[in-house]
Formats: C-alpha cells, structure tokens, sequence
C-alpha cells in the first residue's frame, strides 16, 4: 500500500473516488493527509440508570446482547462549544461524513495541536475500503484539574489515506451509513459473541477456521 499525497487526494476527490460532506475547505488538506473538522454530537458514558429499585450502576456488558444504551446524547446548536471535565471520556463526531472507493483505507490519528492541550484522540483504526457515513473518534481529558473547552468546527484530528494494490469486495461495517447515536453495536455473530462469553476460545477457533492449514 502506498500513502496518498495532497494531489493525489485532490484527483481522487475529482474523479469521486473519495467524498466529504460538507466538502473540504483549503486548510483541511494537508501534505499527505486530510483534517476532520469537529461535528456537534458528543456521546456521554452514563454510569447509573433508574429501575424499580432505584438508582443503580451500570453493568456494562457489550457482549450480552442487550439493547440498552450506554451513552447520553448531546446535540450543539451553532455557537456552543462543550467542556470536557479533566479524567474525562468521551466520543465526538467528526462534522465530515465520508465516502471511500473500494481501493481506498484511511487510517485516524491525532493531530499535534489537540494532543498539546491534554486531549488524547485515540487511533480509532482503518477506515474500511467502500465505507461510507459518519466517524466518531474516542477522545480523553488526560489533565488532573483543567478543564479543556472544544468547538465543533475545529479540526481536531487527520485522516492519512493508502490505496491498495487492488479494489476489494468490501465487508458492510455495522456502521455504514448509521446515525451516529446508535453508540457501539453488538458484534454481528451471536454463536461468536456466546463462546466468548463461555470462555471456549478453542470451539471457537475449530467452528470458525480460516481453513488454510
């Protein structure tokens, strides 16, 4: 795989190869690389919920099944910025929606700037060839005591993208064209998600071998 230089971004977004919504501005793409700008949706991690008993803490359990939510939503209106509180964790959205032809990854990182203010943007990995719709990013507070104002509309971190040597019959992510609140999905395979909760890893491997040996 090769890394895609500013022009050569440039001409896949003129041959339609690679899309943003909203378009890209001139201080969004960089020498080999493209900036996201801030969305206005932020997912908040709950940590209690009400029941018949009261007010409870949360189990968190991902594998289970369950269709609880795990996040509040937060929508901006223009003009409003969010606080993340210090030790804080979070989930942004990106403002850009996007769109990859089917010989295309990108990768996430962080961008220098947002790192220096105590923000850690974690590496959310690859984004998959043919994927198309919204990103969200993890985002921390690592400060003890500051309290780190961000705006939707900044850029806040850079997509580096690689083409590959051939296009890909892509796999559909379970986000693909998903609104963005919909948090984190259930894996797709319940007999997977059933092992794993059993603890029989090795079942696991014998049920679903690659079948290259």
């Amino acid at each position: 795989m090769s890394v895609l230089s500013k022009l050569e971004i440039i001409e896949r977004i003129k041959k339609g190869d690679l899309s943003f919504e909203p378009s890209l501005d001139l201080f969004q793409i960089q020498t080999h690389s493209v900036d996201l700008r801030l969305g206005s949706t932020f997912l908040i991690p709950k940590s209690w919920e009400m029941t018949q008993a009261g007010r409870v803490s949360l189990n968190i359990d991902y594998l289970s099944g369950n269709k609880k939510r795990y996040f509040d939503v937060i929508d901006l209106e223009p003009g409003q910025y969010f606080e993340i509180l210090p030790r804080e964790f979070i989930i942004v959205t990106a403002l850009e929606k996007i769109k990859l032809a089917n010989d295309l990854v990108g990768t996430l990182y962080p961008r220098s700037s947002v790192n220096r203010r105590g923000l850690s943007v974690d590496l959310s990995g690859v984004i998959d060839a043919g994927y198309e719709g919204n990103l969200i990013v993890p985002v921390r507070n690592n400060t003890a005591n500051q309290i780190i104002r961000v705006y939707p509309g900044e850029r806040f971190c850079q997509i580096v993208f690689q083409s590959l040597s051939r296009k890909v019959r892509p796999k559909k992510s379970r986000y693909q064209k998903k609104d963005i609140i919909v948090g984190i999905l259930k894996e797709r395979s319940r007999k997977e998600m059933k092992l794993i909760r059993e603890g029989k890893i090795k079942e696991l491997k014998l049920s679903f071998s690659l079948g290259t040996k």
